[in-house]
């Protein structure tokens, strides 16, 4: 075959495009149904998942992932996320073990307690050292000495270990390290200049990561732990289902984690706020959203108030009328933007939610209603009269109205089917999701159970034709290809060359659930660099055996897709192996090409 004739199933593997000569077949076989389950409700197929499956049942698996508590958690999963201790702290736990520079002049100044735990303090009593250094401000937790030598020159060491620590390989500086007490490594860290530090960290055990991470931003620990913690979840969990549930509502209810006070409250809105109402009722998790001070503050709601709001002393928030909150909850989390809303209604909504706020967010604060900044007088919301005198209850009142109104049985129905099934969904199938939110009372749980049992579901001409997303593309590969994620800092990297930086998208649409959305030349050309980095085993943190990538091309596609492969798969794979031998380049380039297709169950 010619080079010009290769590029075609290069193409279609890459983008998941449909190959010329490809005939959807005119029902699923019985392991095509397990593929399109695990590609669907799953972040992909592990190597043991077809088998057992196969042994279970289709849809006694199905029925275990809809209740997800029936299912032990991979213990493997939990010993990776023990070090990650942000993941289990409150709001204000973080802000005071994990101080933003603010806090830490606070505490230099004696205004804040030092955090009770010995690792905790120390790290604070350096963060407090290096403000100290810079009179008048609160100093950056992220810099280290101006002067390295002098710090090196200053420390109680010999000069051969003086020596190691200036020009030292990354593996003797972390044999120094490791010789000396836990308090003394501090010192020893924080006398290196930032780079140095920082390749320690692939061969550095937990605890000093941890150090590292500290020392090159206390506070940005909180963000990396988040980031990391759910692609551990997405490639370990067993608990597949909830966890894909758990990026799509986060989503649909996004929260931008850089906006200020919400990198302190994104973990517990996930973790509380989220997870827990994924498959419960859908006015439950509504009305835990809105009442979150993570989103409270994003939206502004938190500044919030009525014209005759009385704010406390000293009180330096902003007053007036914040309509963010009331547009984006119809238009984006129940409604949507055809959802028979008017501009009345949103001021209207924006009114009954006056006085929703937050005590101290920016100390990882918690919700509380403020009967002085809300507007107390009668409201019209959709044609509903909520009387005056209402306080707290006319928001609930508003979620309410809103939960059971038809418009968001089909907005949340279509919103689900975009996610699971197509990007342009049958109108049958939404109405058959949509009739069982009215009849449930809005239970997720039966909502996903309707779309899964629906012949639509199982259509052929959805099999493999969902373009999958950046963090669905990745953690597909890692389950695929059996990856060892040992640390994953350089996989938040990878998410942002694709495009999908986690919990930091900007704007309150969180990411696209369409496939089209995906598909541009940058995406393409930063899969295709993935998966060749992948396959290569060169993403550090991740250990792949890349020995599996070696041999004949139709192992090689068996192996990642777990399906019999194609003739334009094989001649895909045999024309990226034939061209690494002609550039005399190591590496198995064409199973990056396969490994980068947006579905890698698509052939």
């Amino acid at each position: 075959m010619s080079n010009t004739g290769r590029i075609l199933p290069i193409s279609c593997l890459i983008l998941g495009l449909t190959c010329a000569g490809r005939v959807s077949p005119q029902q699923m076989t019985g392991d095509q149904k397990i593929l399109h389950a695990l590609n669907r409700l799953t972040f992909g197929p592990r190597g043991s998942d077809v088998d057992q499956i196969r042994r279970m049942g289709l849809q006694a698996w199905i029925d275990r992932q809809l209740h997800p508590q029936s299912i032990p958690e991979n213990p493997a999963l939990e010993a990776k996320l023990a070090p990650l201790d942000t993941l289990r702290m409150s709001s204000r736990e973080m802000v005071h073990q994990y101080p933003p520079p603010e806090l830490t002049k606070a505490m230099a100044e004696g205004r804040l307690p030092l955090p009770a735990d010995p690792m905790r303090r120390a790290a604070v009593q350096k963060l407090i050292q290096r403000y100290q250094k810079k009179p008048g401000s609160a100093g950056d937790n992220s810099a280290g000495d101006a002067d390295p030598e002098a710090a090196i020159a200053s420390l109680p060491l010999n000069e051969e270990q003086k020596a190691i620590l200036r020009n030292g390989s990354p593996e003797a500086r972390l044999a120094l390290i490791e010789s000396v007490p836990a308090e003394q490594q501090w010192t020893l860290l924080d006398a290196m200049p930032n780079g140095a530090r920082q390749r320690l960290y692939q061969n550095a055990p937990p605890e000093l990561r941890r150090r590292i991470q500290i020392l090159n931003g206390s506070f940005q620990v909180v963000s990396q732990d988040l980031t990391e913690g759910k692609l551990l979840r997405a490639a370990y969990s067993n608990r597949q289902l909830q966890e894909v549930l758990t990026d799509f509502w986060y989503n649909h209810f996004n929260v931008d984690l850089d906006k200020g006070a919400d990198r302190f409250l994104v973990t517990s809105y996930e973790r509380d706020v989220i997870r827990p109402h994924v498959l419960g009722k859908f006015e439950d998790l509504l009305i835990a959203t809105a009442e979150s001070p993570a989103m409270l503050f994003y939206l502004d709601n938190w500044q919030s108030t009525g014209p005759n709001a009385r704010p406390r002393a000293k009180q330096k928030q902003k007053t007036g009328l914040n309509e963010n909150y009331g547009r984006e909850l119809m238009e984006l989390h129940t409604l949507g933007v055809d959802g028979g809303y008017t501009q009345h209604d949103v001021t209207e909504v924006a009114r009954c939610f006056t006085g929703w706020t937050i005590r101290e967010p920016r100390r990882g604060g918690d919700f509380e209603f403020d009967p002085r900044r809300h507007d107390n007088g009668e409201k019209h919301v959709l044609g509903v009269k909520i009387p005056a005198g209402g306080g707290m209850e006319d928001g609930l009142r508003v979620l309410d109205i809103l939960a059971h109104h038809p418009s968001t049985a089909r907005f949340i129905s279509r919103s689900l089917a975009i996610r699971f099934v197509s990007d342009n969904p049958p109108d049958t199938l939404v109405k058959r999701m949509a009739d069982t939110f009215t009849a449930t009372d809005g239970d997720l749980r039966e909502v996903m159970r309707a779309m899964i049992e629906a012949p639509e579901f199982w259509d052929p001409a959805n099999f493999r034709s969902k373009v999958k997303s950046p963090l669905e593309m990745t953690v597909s590969a890692l389950r695929a290809v059996g990856a060892d994620i040992d640390y994953a800092f350089a996989m938040n990297r990878v998410m942002t060359q694709l495009g999908q930086p986690l919990y930091r998208k900007l704007e309150p649409t969180g990411y696209s659930n369409r496939s089209t959305d995906w598909m541009n030349s940058a995406s393409l050309l930063g899969r295709m660099n993935f998966a060749d980095s992948l396959t290569q085993g060169r993403i550090n943190g991740i250990k792949v055996d890349t020995s599996q990538f070696s041999g004949d091309p139709a192992q090689i596609e068996r192996r990642i897709l777990l399906t019999d492969p194609s003739r334009d798969a094989q001649d895909a794979i045999e024309a990226g192996l034939a061209d690494q031998k002609n550039r005399g380049q190591a590496g198995p380039l064409a199973a990056g090409l396969t490994l980068a297709s947006p579905d890698f169950q698509r052939r």
